[in-house]
C-alpha cells in the first residue's frame, strides 16, 4: 500500500482567485478534485498534504485523517509526492520507484522521497530541494497534463469528464422508464444513482459524452443535460439546460444555461442566466440573470486579470473566474476572462462589470470600494448564515484562513482602487486646455 503526499509548487499563485483559499489539488476538473481521484483510484495507506502554511490548519480541520506538512510523518517512510497540477489517470504511477522522477514537460509531476531525504527539503526553499532530490533520479516522462492556470480546468473538463465516467463506471445504469426521462444516445453512458430524483420530462444526451448523475442529486421537469457532465451529491437542477462539459459539484442549487464551466460545490446559480466557460468556487450566490460573456465580439483571444495582472489565455473562449463566498445581485453581467475575488459583493448598474473586482470588494452601481474591517466582520456573518443553510459551519479557523486572505490580498485591492480612482478622476483642465 502506497503512501502518497500532494504538494503545490510556486505556480501556485497563477490560480487565484479559485485557489486562494484551497490548495490547488482540490480544484475540480472532471468528477473529482486531483486528490479525490487519487484516493478513489489507488490503494492508499495513508496520505498527506504540503501547503501553503497558513492553509494548514483549515485543511487539516476538514481533513482530519491527512498529514498536513508533517515532516515528522515524511521520515517515517517512503512516500511519493504527487504535483498538485498534474491532471493525468492515476494509474500511471502504480510503478514509481526511487530512482526515477515523472516529469511532465520540465515539471516535476512525482517523486518517491525516502526518510532520509526530507532534510533536503527546506521548509524556506522546499521548492529547491525537490529539484536538488530530482537532479539525482533518472528522469521519466509521463502522461497527462501540467496545469498552469485557472482556465485550463476549464478546458481539459470535457476530456477528464468522460475519462472519469468509464474509470469509475459501476455497472448498467438505472433504467428509467421512457415517458418518464427521455434518453439520447447510448443508455451506457448514462449512470444514474439510485438515491438521484429525476422528474418526468427531463431530457438526457448522451450522443455526444457521457453524464452521471450522483446520490441525492434532483432534477427537475424541463432539464436538458449534455453530455459530458457531472451532477454531484444532493445537487438540485431548475429548469436547467446544461450544456456539454460542464461538472456541477456537491450541494449546488443551478438553474439557466451552463456550458462548459466548472461549480466547486455548495453554490448557488438558481435563476435564468448565462455562465460559460467559468469555474466557480465554494459558496457563491449568483443572483437572478446575472450572466457572462465567453466570447469576444471580433473573436480575439482572451485576456484574464489574475490578481490585476493581465494574463494572455490564447483561448477565445473564457468566461469568468470566481473566487468562494462571492455574491452577485440581480442582472449582473460579466464581461469576457473576468476574475472576481474572495467574499466581494457585486452590485451592477446597468453596464458590464469591471473585468478585475479584487478579493474583499464591492461593485456599489458601477464603483469600486474595498471592505473595510466592519466590511470583513458584515462578510463573515453573512458567511455564518449561507453555510448553516446547507449544514456546514464557519468554524474559527475557516474564518482564521479569510481574515490572513484579507491581508494577504491587500496590495492587490490597493492598487485596484488607486487604478479605479485614476480611471475616474476628472480632466484637469490646466492640461487639456480649454
Amino acid at each position: 500500500m502506497l503512501r502518497i503526499a500532494f504538494f503545490e509548487d510556486s505556480m501556485v499563485e497563477n490560480f487565484s482567485p479559485i485557489a486562494i483559499l484551497r490548495p490547488v489539488f482540490e480544484l475540480r476538473c472532471g468528477h473529482f478534485s486531483l486528490r479525490e481521484r487519487v484516493l478513489r483510484s489507488l490503494d492508499v495507506a495513508e496520505w498527506g498534504a504540503c501547503v501553503r502554511p497558513w492553509m494548514a490548519e483549515s485543511y487539516r480541520e476538514e481533513h482530519p485523517e491527512s498529514h498536513v506538512n508533517d515532516e515528522r510523518w515524511l521520515k517515517q517512510g517512503l512516500t511519493l509526492l504527487i504535483n498538485g497540477r498534474w491532471l493525468f489517470n492515476p494509474h500511471q504511477i502504480v510503478d514509481a520507484d526511487r530512482d526515477s522522477v515523472g516529469v511532465c514537460g520540465e515539471t516535476i509531476a512525482w517523486i518517491v522521497l525516502d526518510p532520509d531525504e526530507v532534510a533536503v527539503l527546506d521548509s524556506e526553499d522546499w521548492e529547491e530541494g525537490l529539484a536538488r532530490l530530482a537532479r539525482r533520479r533518472r528522469p521519466v516522462a509521463v502522461e497527462g497534463e501540467m496545469l498552469s492556470y485557472p482556465w485550463d480546468l476549464v478546458h481539459h473538463n470535457p476530456q477528464r469528464l468522460t475519462e472519469d465516467f468509464f474509470l469509475r463506471r459501476r455497472g448498467p445504469s438505472l433504467q428509467i422508464p421512457q415517458h418518464q426521462v427521455a434518453i439520447l444516445g447510448p443508455i451506457e453512458h448514462v449512470q444514474i444513482d439510485p438515491l438521484a430524483e429525476i422528474d418526468p420530462f427531463v431530457v438526457i444526451d448522451a450522443r455526444s459524452g457521457p453524464v452521471w448523475i450522483e446520490a441525492g442529486a434532483k432534477v427537475l421537469a424541463f432539464t436538458r443535460l449534455e453530455g459530458p457532465c457531472y451532477i454531484g451529491r444532493d445537487t438540485q437542477l431548475f429548469r436547467a439546460l446544461v450544456r456539454e462539459g460542464t461538472s456541477i459539484g456537491p450541494v449546488c442549487r443551478v438553474g439557466g444555461e451552463i456550458e462548459e464551466s466548472i461549480f466547486q460545490g455548495y453554490s448557488n446559480k438558481y435563476h435564468d442566466g448565462f455562465l460559460g466557460h467559468s469555474y466557480v468556487g465554494s459558496w457563491v450566490n449568483l443572483g437572478a440573470l446575472t450572466s457572462n460573456s465567453d466570447l469576444k465580439n471580433d473573436y480575439s483571444a482572451v485576456k484574464v486579470p489574475l490578481s490585476g495582472i493581465s494574463v494572455a489565455t490564447g483561448s477565445t473562449k473564457v468566461g469568468s473566474f470566481i473566487g468562494d463566498h462571492t455574491k452577485t445581485a440581480l442582472c449582473s453581467l460579466m464581461n469576457t476572462g473576468t476574475a472576481v475575488g474572495v467574499m466581494s459583493m457585486l452590485l451592477p448598474g446597468g453596464e458590464l462589470l469591471p473585468k478585475h473586482i479584487p478579493s474583499f470588494s464591492r461593485i456599489w452601481h458601477g464603483t469600486l470600494e474595498g471592505l473595510t474591517e466592519e466590511g470583513l466582520n458584515a462578510g463573515l456573518a453573512a458567511a455564518r448564515i449561507a453555510m448553516s443553510r446547507r449544514n456546514q459551519e464557519l468554524t474559527p479557523a475557516a474564518e482564521r484562513l479569510l481574515r490572513h486572505a484579507y491581508q494577504e490580498t491587500t496590495t492587490e485591492r490597493t492598487r485596484a482602487l488607486q487604478r479605479a480612482a485614476s480611471l475616474n478622476a476628472p480632466n484637469d483642465p490646466a492640461k487639456t486646455g480649454p
